[in-house]
Order: structure tokens, then C-alpha cells, then sequence
């Protein structure tokens, strides 16, 4: 028990003083979190063990993140980006998973290995992209809606990812029906989410408010949040787009600013704890020993995926798809850059 508080001692020093130090430099307080898991974790100094509860844990961070950014959204919003989030979205992960195939190929690599590489590198950080969008204030800019509706996409296409990676090795028979059945399972979930969902989040807060408790408030807007995420996960998505789904039907109702202030402390506090983990899985070691290789395989990723959303949006933009204006490298930079 000592040891443990002991630990916990230790890293939210190490925390403070990292992102004091961070912020002095005018750096984002993201990589003060991944350095402080780097130097404590299991690779370096070993002061923080690098254990299944404590990243399961972090995650909570990331559906908290994800459920204040979907309080910023509302359903007719949502719609009005559907073009962005299919236009743009696939063809940013599909020009990626493409090209990075190829690549795997002309350096001798196996279709079956270059596609499962392309699937993995053509998908960004939700987490790590939404919190700088939020610390820089540009979650409501152009570009920032623009990337938003990128992530929303890649989560939904890790749906058919994790099927079609694990099943290429395996006989084409069984591929289109476990593929079939995945979609059906997660288009039937979002769909009860989105149409019945929005008839009764009103009403169900509605009835807890009349309550008139603070902490009945609290813990339902923990079920309601923890409850989608989960939900989503059994149906093959990803815990954050859940998230993602209850805070935009929040959103619609007259609580929104009260739930916004009440999961701050929740979200800011669990994302860092989210870096930290990530971290952790940094081996400078191994880093250093490959060093020409991480920067090739770097730069070349950063160039790729910057050309094919320089590309995609130029093309929609022509077609008059994009309503929000031009997508920004920079941040499409980033969240290549932070893909963990």
C-alpha cells in the first residue's frame, strides 16, 4: 500500500514539473506526459510499473476526451459533416492503407503484411489530436472540424480492420460472412444509439435533474458515458467513438454546460495518466540502436499522409464536399505524428 502511494507520489511530481517545464518552452503539456512515462516507465528508470490495470485505467481518459468534444456537436451537425467524415475520412484511410501496401511491397514485404502495416499506420491518435485541438482552442475552427470527422471515420474503419487483418491468412470463404455480420452489428448499434437514444437522454435527465442531488447527477452522467462506450466495444467499435455518441446526445439536451464542467476534472486528469502509459511504452534504447530507420520511417509517413490529405481535400473541394474550408497540415501532421 505504501509502495503504491509512493508511486503515485512520484508521478504527479514528476507531472507537475514536467508540464511547468513544457509550458515554459511554449510546448504542448502532452509531451510532458509522454516524457515523464518514458523516464519512469519499465525501460528506463522502472519507478512505474508498466501493468494491463493501469493502461485499461488511462483509457477512461480517452472516453472522457471524446465525450466533452461530443458535447460540442450536436445530430444535425453530425449530419451536415457526413460528406466530410465519408468523403474525407475515407479517402484519407484508404489512400494511406493503398499507398503504405505498395510501399510494403517494393521493399519485398508480403501482401498480407503490407496491408496489415497500411491498416495499423493509416490510423492517427483520437486522443492525442482532440487534446491539442482542445488546448490550442481550434476544435471549433475549420480544420479542426475537419480532422474531427477524419478521426470519426478511422474509428468506424477499425471495425473492418480488425476483421480483415486477422482473417487475410485465413481460407476467403469465411471472410465476407464475419465481415457482413460485424457491419450489420455495428450499424445496428449507432442506430439505436443515434434514433432512440435521442428520444430518451432528454427525458432521462430530465427526470434525474428533478432529483434535485448533484451526486445522482454525477453518477448518471458516469453511466451514461461509460455505459456507450461499452456498448460500442461489444459491438466491435471503439470505446471512444461510444464516448463520442453520448456526449453528442447530451448535447441536444439542457444540460450540456453543467455535464461539460462537472467531467473536467475526470477528463484532464485521466487523459494525463493516458499519456503516461503511453509513454511507458517508449525504449529509448531500441529508439537510439534504430535511430536512421524511426527517422526514415517517420518522415516518410509524415510526407505520405500529409499528400494524400492534400489531395483528398483538394479533390472535395472542388466538388463542393468540404463546407468547413481546407484541411490544415499541420494538425493532419500531428495526429499522423502522434499515432500510437
Amino acid at each position: 500500500m505504501h509502495g503504491a502511494f509512493l508511486v503515485v507520489l512520484i508521478l504527479l511530481a514528476a507531472s507537475v514539473c514536467a508540464v511547468v517545464a513544457f509550458r515554459a518552452l511554449n510546448l504542448p503539456a502532452v509531451l510532458a506526459y509522454l516524457f515523464v512515462g518514458a523516464l519512469l516507465g519499465p525501460h528506463a528508470l522502472g519507478v512505474v510499473p508498466d501493468t494491463e490495470q493501469a493502461r485499461y485505467l488511462a483509457e477512461f481518459g480517452v472516453v472522457f476526451l471524446m465525450f466533452s468534444i461530443g458535447l460540442e456537436f450536436s445530430l444535425p451537425r453530425l449530419f451536415a459533416m457526413k460528406r466530410l467524415v465519408i468523403g474525407l475520412g475515407g479517402l484519407q484511410v484508404i489512400g494511406s492503407i493503398l499507398l503504405i501496401t505498395l510501399v510494403g511491397r517494393l521493399a519485398g514485404l508480403g501482401w498480407a503484411t503490407s496491408f496489415a502495416i497500411g491498416g495499423v499506420l493509416s490510423m492517427s491518435s483520437t486522443a492525442m489530436l482532440s487534446k491539442l485541438l482542445v488546448d490550442r482552442m481550434e476544435l471549433e475552427s475549420p480544420h479542426g472540424r475537419q480532422v474531427i470527422g477524419v478521426l470519426l471515420f478511422q474509428d468506424l474503419a477499425v471495425v473492418p480492420l480488425l476483421i480483415l487483418i486477422p482473417a487475410i491468412s485465413h481460407p476467403g470463404d469465411a471472410l465476407a460472412p464475419m465481415l457482413g455480420f460485424a457491419l450489420l452489428k455495428a450499424v445496428v448499434v449507432l442506430a439505436l444509439i443515434l434514433f432512440f437514444g435521442q428520444r430518451l437522454m432528454r427525458r432521462w435527465f430530465t427526470l434525474v435533474a428533478r432529483r434535485k442531488s448533484s451526486e445522482l447527477f454525477m453518477l448518471n452522467v458516469l453511466f451514461i458515458t461509460l455505459g456507450l462506450a461499452e456498448l460500442t466495444e461489444l459491438a466491435g467499435l471503439s470505446m471512444a467513438l461510444g464516448a463520442f455518441m453520448a456526449g453528442m446526445l447530451i448535447s441536444e439536451t439542457e444540460f450540456r454546460l453543467q455535464v461539460e464542467e462537472d467531467i473536467k476534472p475526470f477528463r484532464d486528469v485521466l487523459l494525463g495518466l493516458f499519456m503516461v502509459t503511453v509513454g511507458m511504452l517508449l525504449d529509448f534504447e531500441v529508439i537510439v540502436r534504430n535511430l536512421q530507420w524511426v527517422l526514415l520511417v517517420l518522415a516518410g509517413l509524415l510526407v505520405l499522409k500529409f499528400a494524400v490529405v492534400a489531395c483528398a481535400s483538394r479533390w472535395l473541394e472542388n466538388r463542393g464536399a468540404l463546407r468547413y474550408g481546407r484541411v490544415c497540415g499541420c494538425a493532419q501532421l500531428a495526429s499522423s505524428a502522434s499515432c500510437c
